[in-house]
């Protein structure tokens, strides 16, 4: 097996490669497979959350929550280690191995036979999810050169957007009428196939700067992530003043603390924390984590509004709010071309500054508003937010050296973790100040229920509205690498116009 070291990979990514009769690049073999992965990773999370109580009622238990909490546990373990694995073992053969635990850890769930036992499933299921991701866009970045990641982005954009609105309508259909089993079961097809194509086409590539593993960031990172993430969890259902939370959120809080001392006085840390010095990483950072407490939290909140308050199924749910989808996917195309006419700074400050704007009239929702009209507020929040995430995605790691690629997607990937339990808690935990999360508001109650859905929304758009200013500070020029292609092609294209004009003349 041929080990390629990271220097060498923006030369292998124009390599071609034969597959099925037709040559293809290199780095479009990398973006086929950890789209497929990415995909199934993220459809998993939204499928599940809709067959919540249809589980509850399968295995009689009142815990069925932990059919979540036990996978995001597991991501927030092994985000941070994904990097160092990466580049000490070779991308290919962690990514393949976190690639295999997902799907046969869907298969597991799919066969369980206990709580007890699905629970288990979804903690091995999190080792390779939480893998997939960082190593995943380590490789996609390694093989797209700096000036072509806004195209990369675009890529990724597919899975992280459709998957989500797909997720609440397959869901919904197969817990409806088929079983809960095959939430889980249409993973394993697709996953082997997946498998079979990355083992087949994909190259491996290691870095030799690796250094020794560091033991006590692993333990302290995985006890400080998991243990925030079960207190933002647990914080809306037991109570944030209840004894478990406040020890655990306080543990965690002092891991956290530790972690970063550690960290920053060995020389080779799990998590390089380092690379927030490097100004646009550090920032986009900050817009990522803002903004996907809004994005992700809004998810969360209007499912919610359309199950509970306005007596819609899980598949009509899904379908009220699947035009994001398409919004998203509209504007990422436009995003990755005007990225480099533009830059990352204005696009992604105005794509945040207008969602802000258009979440803001989520705040106005009632028992009687217009679905279609809520369809339409959704494809515009879909519409606006495609044009900050292509560029911030693009833009992240443009001064990030080859080397430190696999760290800093542990770093991105840890954060958006975070940001969405954070997110999600500080949302839910409004809405259970006002109603109950798990039934239909009674008549004497919908006055306050609609009151906390109003204020949740309200505080979603205080999110996109911070995470605007932050994108307002970052400079183009830190990004100048990745709009490079761009603006070659504008360049070219005025060469191009100036002969024929002096041709004609």
């Amino acid at each position: 097996m041929t080990i390629a070291p990271a220097a060498d990979l923006h030369a292998q990514g124009n390599e071609r490669v034969d597959v099925f009769g037709k040559s293809l690049p290199y780095k479009y073999i990398v973006a086929i497979v950890y789209v497929t992965a990415l995909f199934l990773d993220i459809l998993d999370v939204t499928i599940v959350n809709v067959a919540i109580p249809a589980l509850g009622q399968e295995f009689a238990t009142e815990n069925a929550e932990w059919i979540v909490l036990g996978y995001t546990l597991s991501l927030a373990v092994w985000i941070p280690v994904s990097g160092w694995l990466g580049d000490r073992f070779g991308t290919k053969r962690v990514f393949m191995f976190a690639f295999a635990s997902f799907v046969v850890g869907s298969l597991l769930c799919a066969s369980a036979q206990s709580i007890s036992q699905l629970i288990a499933f979804r903690v091995v299921q999190g080792i390779g999810g939480g893998m997939l991701t960082p190593v995943g866009v380590t490789m996609l970045f390694r093989a797209f050169p700096p000036a072509e990641r806004a195209k990369a982005s675009t890529y990724i954009m597919i899975p992280t957007l459709l998957a989500p609105a797909l997720g609440p309508i397959l869901g919904g259909l197969l817990v409806t009428h088929a079983n809960w089993r095959w939430i889980f079961l249409i993973n394993v097809p697709i996953g082997l196939i997946g498998l079979w194509f990355g083992l087949r086409f994909l190259k491996e590539q290691k870095e030799s700067t690796s250094g020794p593993f560091d033991l006590p960031g692993f333990i302290l990172s995985g006890a400080a992530l998991a243990l925030v993430v079960y207190a933002l969890s647990e914080g809306p259902r037991a109570g944030w003043g209840s004894a478990p939370v406040l020890i655990t959120l306080i543990t965690g809080l002092a891991a956290g603390i530790a972690l970063v001392w550690v960290e920053t006085h060995v020389e080779h840390p799990m998590l390089a924390l380092r690379l927030f010095g490097n100004r646009i990483f550090r920032q986009c950072n900050i817009v990522s984590m803002l903004s996907t407490m809004s994005f992700l939290g809004v998810l969360f909140v209007m499912p919610l509004y359309l199950q509970l308050f306005r007596g819609q199924d899980p598949f009509h749910s899904g379908l009220t709010t699947f035009p994001q989808a398409f919004g998203v996917m509209i504007s990422s195309q436009f995003a990755g071309r005007l990225y480099g006419r533009i830059g990352p700074r204005r696009l992604m400050t105005g794509g945040l500054f207008a969602a802000g704007l258009v979440i803001s009239m989520f705040i106005g929702l009632d028992e009687h508003t217009s679905l279609w009209m809520i369809r339409g507020m959704m494809f515009l929040r879909g519409l606006c937010m495609g044009f900050a995430f292509v560029p911030m995605q693009a833009a992240s790691y443009a001064t990030i050296a080859p080397a430190d690629n696999g760290r800093a997607s542990a770093i991105f990937s840890t954060q958006r973790q975070v940001a969405i339990s954070i997110g999600v808690a500080i949302l839910a935990s409004i809405l259970a100040s006002y109603m109950s999360l798990s039934r239909p508001p009674a008549p004497d109650e919908v006055a306050d229920a609609m009151t906390g859905f109003r204020i949740a929304f309200g505080v979603a758009v205080a999110f996109t509205f911070m995470s605007a200013i932050a994108a307002w500070f970052i400079k183009d020029s830190d990004a100048a690498s990745t709009m490079a292609a761009r603006r070659s092609v504008r360049t070219a294209d005025a060469a191009a116009g100036t002969t024929m004009k002096g041709a004609i003349t």
